[in-house]
C-alpha cells in the first residue's frame, strides 16, 4: 500500500446498516485513474463484490457524492453505489444477513490503475451494524411464539410493531432491529423452520399471529391500544387478514404482496377462513440466465374458481399503505394494488394510500444492501428472476425505508398511560 495515500470513510467507519457513509480518497496523483473495490462475506459465506473506476481531480482526491464512476458494477454518481452494486461470486446467491448480533463487514481499497495496475494504494473497512446501541434484544420462546423482540433505549411509550419477515422459514432479524434503533418495540415472528417448529409447513393459523399481536401489546414500553404489521411478498397477504381478521391493528405496511391469500389455506379458531389461492408452474418462463420470471404463475385471484381466496380487506379499520414495484417478476404486485384499492373503494373506505416503484423489483428491503436479480424459490424449485434495475431499485429502498417509519409514527397511537397501567 501507498503510505502517501488516504481512504476515508465518513462521518465514521463504524455506522448502522440503514445509514449512509461518505467514500473519499486523498494523496493520489493529479488525475490519476484508480479502481474502488468493495468485498463482503455473508452469513452463508457466499461472496459478494463489486467495482468503480474514478479519475481524481487536480488536486488527487476523489470524493464519491461528488464524483462519477467511470466503469465497473455501476456508472455515473451514486454514493453508495459500491454498497448496493455488489454482486455475488456465485449466480443466482441473495445476500443473506439475518441475524442483528452479526455486523455487515465491507472492505473497501483503492487499486492503481496506471503504473502498477491492481496494487492496493489504501483500504479501509466500513462495520455497518443491524442493531443499534442500547437496543435490547431477547429471544422469544412463550405460549406458541417462536420469535426475537427488539426493545428500543429510553423510557418510552414506544409504537410496536410485528414483523412478517417470514420468506423461507426461520427468523431473519435485520428489518426488526433496524426499527427498534428507529424508535418502535418489535416483535420478528417464524412461521416454520426456527427452533422447535416443523421445517414444512402445510397450513397457516391466525390464531398465532394473534398471539404474537397480545404478547406485543402487553410489552411494558408500548404505547398504545393497536400495534403496526410490515410484511413482504407471501406475508402481505397474511398482513391483510390480521387486519381484516383480529383487533388491535392499527397500521399495516404490504410490500410486493397478494390480494388474495395465497399457497395455503387460512385457518382462525379451528376453522378454514380463506382457502390459498394456488400457482400454475407451467407458466414459469426460462431466460438465458437460467433463472425463470414467473410474473403470470399465481392463478387469476379475480377467476370465479378463485374468489373465495380474495382477503375481505374492507374490513380492516387500521390504515394501510400498499407498496408495489411496477417490474416486481415475482407476481403482479400492482394489479394486487389496483384490485385492493378498487374493492376498498366500492365498499366506501379511504383508509388507504399506495406507492409504486419504477424500476425497482420483489425484495425491497431496508437501504444499501446488495441488489439481488435472482435467486432460488422453493414454490419454483429453482432460481427466479425478482425484477428491477440495481440504481432504481437501490433509491427505492432508500424511500421507501423512511416513508415507512412516517407512516407507523402517524398512525400508530402512543399514550404514556397505556405503559404505565402495564406496570
Amino acid at each position: 500500500m501507498s503510505s502517501q495515500v488516504r481512504l476515508r470513510l465518513l462521518p465514521r467507519a463504524r455506522c448502522m446498516f440503514d445509514e449512509p457513509v461518505q467514500v473519499k480518497v486523498a494523496g493520489l496523483r493529479s488525475r490519476q485513474m484508480v479502481t474502488l473495490r468493495a468485498r463482503s462475506t455473508d452469513e452463508k459465506g457466499v461472496v459478494f463484490s463489486s467495482s468503480a473506476t474514478f479519475r481524481a481531480d487536480g488536486s488527487g482526491q476523489i470524493d464519491l457524492e461528488r464524483d462519477p464512476s467511470l466503469g465497473g458494477t455501476y456508472t455515473g454518481v451514486e454514493p453508495m453505489g459500491l454498497l448496493w452494486s455488489m454482486r455475488p461470486d456465485t449466480l443466482h446467491k441473495r445476500f443473506q444477513r439475518t441475524k442483528s448480533l452479526n455486523p455487515h463487514m465491507v472492505k473497501i481499497s483503492v487499486h492503481d490503475q496506471e503504473k502498477e495496475e491492481g496494487r492496493i494504494l489504501a483500504e479501509a473497512t466500513n462495520e455497518r451494524l443491524l442493531i443499534g446501541d442500547g437496543v435490547i434484544r431477547r429471544t422469544v420462546r412463550e405460549g406458541n411464539i417462536r420469535g426475537v423482540l427488539f426493545t428500543p433505549p429510553g423510557e418510552g411509550p414506544f409504537p410496536a410493531v410485528l414483523d412478517l419477515y417470514t420468506s423461507g422459514g426461520g427468523l431473519s432479524e435485520k428489518r426488526a432491529s433496524l426499527l427498534a434503533r428507529r424508535g418502535f418495540v418489535v416483535l420478528t415472528v417464524a412461521l416454520y423452520g426456527n427452533s422447535d417448529m416443523s421445517r414444512n409447513i402445510r397450513e397457516i393459523h391466525l390464531d398465532y399471529l394473534e398471539e404474537a399481536l397480545e404478547f406485543l401489546k402487553k410489552q411494558y414500553k408500548v404505547g398504545g391500544k393497536g400495534v403496526g404489521v410490515i410484511s413482504i411478498s407471501k406475508s402481505g397477504d397474511l398482513a391483510l387478514s390480521m387486519a381484516s381478521y383480529l383487533q388491535g391493528v392499527e397500521a399495516v405496511v404490504w410490500i410486493n404482496g397478494c390480494s388474495a391469500n395465497t399457497l395455503l389455506p387460512l385457518y382462525y379458531q379451528k376453522s378454514q377462513i380463506l382457502p390459498p389461492l394456488m400457482v400454475d408452474l407451467s407458466k414459469l418462463i426460462p431466460t438465458e440466465s437460467e433463472a425463470f420470471n414467473g410474473k403470470k404463475v399465481m392463478n387469476d385471484p379475480l377467476a370465479e374458481e378463485n374468489e373465495a381466496t380474495l382477503i375481505p380487506v374492507e374490513r380492516a379499520e387500521g390504515r394501510l399503505l400498499f407498496v408495489a414495484s411496477e417490474d416486481d417478476l415475482n407476481w403482479d404486485s400492482t394489479a394486487y394494488v389496483d384490485m385492493m384499492v378498487e374493492r376498498l373503494q366500492r365498499h366506501g373506505k379511504d383508509n388507504f394510500e399506495t406507492v409504486c416503484y419504477p424500476g425497482a423489483g420483489h425484495y425491497l428491503e431496508p437501504p444499501y444492501g446488495p441488489y439481488c436479480p435472482s435467486s432460488f424459490h422453493a414454490v419454483a424449485g429453482g432460481p427466479v428472476l425478482w425484477g428491477g434495475e440495481a440504481r432504481s431499485h437501490a433509491a427505492a429502498e432508500v424511500h421507501l425505508w423512511k416513508k415507512i417509519q412516517e407512516f407507523f409514527r402517524a398512525h400508530l397511537s402512543c399514550d404514556a398511560t397505556q405503559t404505565k397501567a402495564k406496570l
